[in-house]
């Protein structure tokens, strides 16, 4: 009975070997992706996945980008918001010292030395409206400025400017503006903060008259121009009982004046009697007016010149009643320039709260991409290992079989 046997040939041995470097490729290739977590090492493994895991790192780079500036623009803002309220305190010291001012028992002397520590106030609040960031650039620039913003004093009536461009940078999906806006913080507008000092000048020199802060009451009509209000008539008798004063105010520049007007009072009593013949303002008249009182309404462009001029009538006082009427003008608009303070305060306030939700958005979306990128690289270690471990075994059973098949050749046969 015959038997056949088979004998090896040069395609089986190339078989065979082509076999054991396939599997020792892919054993190897396994092994890498082990090593490296990932399972796309390099494009050709997975273009498709190399593509989105190349997207998904550009973007988390750009989220890092965006929060860097984002916790810069953050401190910013945080030395701004802290600088208001250093203003705010300095503001509150000045008002404090000021009241201090108007006790009657005081000399001229006395009045003196403290509008000499009122100055000191005064040039900290101006230090500190042209506080610049860690950076070099100044806290209160808003649209872009000078390295100083605020200028002054110069000469009137604009004794100080704001060396930029007004506005505050609007903030979108992923930053804050750098700076606030100091125009609005510290410059005053008459249409919109009515702030004017009311200078007294009496007819006669031991003539007490005062006046209460202006009062803005329409806007629409304020032209920012000065105002010069002369009593010209003072009327006892028309009307028994009744005091009426007549009086004529100067527009400077002239815009729709001159006006003029008319208020009563009880004769038993002092005035209290407003003025509403200026367009958009008024102003209430103190005291005993007579024929030849005048008084001068002037705007103020700043919560520095609000302060020049307290120091300024303070320190010239001659007597009590002077002394009276430019502390309550001081009160009166340094509390319309800490309210101006303090709402931009607010807004700084409200600026780091949206760096608080842009910041906790992005490390949202962070996480999001990160999980793409992941699904689209990175290797799923107990599917790797088990990869590697089948191929290690099928590896394994490849040189086995070459081993059989090196015994299959002519020679053994023959030997």
């Amino acid at each position: 009975m015959s038997s056949f046997i088979r004998l090896g040939s040069a395609n089986a041995y190339d078989t065979a070997l082509s076999n054991i470097m396939s599997r020792q490729s892919s054993l190897s290739s396994l092994q890498e992706n082990l090593t490296s977590g990932k399972k796309v090492v390099r494009a050709s493994d997975d273009p498709t996945g190399a593509a989105q895991a190349e997207r998904a790192i550009t973007r988390l780079a750009r989220i890092e980008t965006d929060q860097r500036a984002l916790e810069s623009q953050r401190n910013s803002i945080a030395q701004a918001e802290s600088t208001l309220a250093d203003v705010g305190e300095a503001l509150q010291n000045f008002r404090e010292l000021a009241v201090s001012a108007g006790n009657a028992s005081h000399t001229a002397q006395e009045r003196s030395a403290i509008a000499a520590q009122l100055t000191g106030y005064r040039d900290q609040v101006f230090a500190l409206a042209n506080r610049k960031d860690t950076n070099g650039l100044p806290l209160f620039s808003a649209l872009g400025s000078a390295l100083a913003p605020f200028v002054g004093p110069q000469t009137l009536p604009q004794d100080y400017t704001f060396a930029g461009q007004p506005g505050q940078v609007a903030s979108n999906e992923v930053a804050i503006p750098y700076a606030l806006d100091g125009d609005r913080a510290f410059m005053h507008l008459p249409a919109r903060d009515g702030v004017f000092n009311a200078t007294l000048v009496p007819a006669a020199p031991t003539h007490q008259i005062g006046t209460t802060g202006v009062v803005l009451t329409d806007p629409a009509l304020v032209s920012g121009s000065a105002y010069s209000i002369s009593i010209s008539g003072v009327d006892t008798t028309t009307v028994p009982g009744t005091t009426t004063v007549t009086y004529d105010i100067a527009e400077s520049p002239n815009v729709t004046g001159p006006f003029s007007g008319s208020a009563s009072y009880p004769s038993n009593s002092t005035a209290n009697m407003a003025v509403t013949a200026i367009p958009g303002l008024t102003v209430n008249i103190t005291g005993k007016p007579i024929v030849g009182d005048i008084i001068k309404l002037d705007p103020r462009p700043s919560i520095f010149s609000v302060l020049d001029d307290a120091i300024r009538d303070i320190g010239n006082a001659v007597d009590g009643n002077a002394a009276t009427q430019a502390v309550g003008q001081a009160l009166h608009n340094v509390d319309i320039g800490m309210s101006r303070i303090s709402s931009a305060r607010g807004q700084a306030g409200d600026l780091l709260n949206r760096a608080d939700r842009i910041s906790s958005n992005q490390e949202k979306r962070s996480i999001q991409v990160e999980g793409d990128r992941s699904r689209a690289e990175d290797l799923d270690m107990i599917k790797g290992v088990s990869d590697f471990q089948n191929q290690q075994t099928g590896y394994q059973a490849a040189l086995q079989s070459y081993a059989q098949v090196q015994k299959l050749s002519l020679f053994n046969y023959l030997g």
